[in-house]
């Protein structure tokens, strides 16, 4: 029987973040994918889960946060 690395809660992980400041549950045995970066760890599964869900409370990509604001400063300027 073969296990998920991603749902070892006994296993050693990061939390990883992309340019979008999107997060990722990563095994910490894995190599890091190109674009992202650790934001924390290596560390437990769960207190990897806490940071992201400490730190990612807007689901939004910084690129869809930075257009809408665009876009609404924008709409104020007419």
């Amino acid at each position: 029987m073969t296990t998920n690395p991603f749902d070892d809660d006994s296993g050693t992980f990061h939390a990883l973040v992309n340019d979008e400041g999107q997060y990722s549950l990563w095994p910490a045995f894995l190599d890091v994918p190109r674009g992202w970066s650790v934001a924390h760890g290596p560390d437990t599964r769960v207190s990897c889960v806490e940071h992201i869900e400490r730190e990612w409370t807007d689901m939004r990509p910084k690129s869809l946060v930075a257009q809408m604001t665009a876009d609404a400063e924008s709409r104020t300027r007419l």
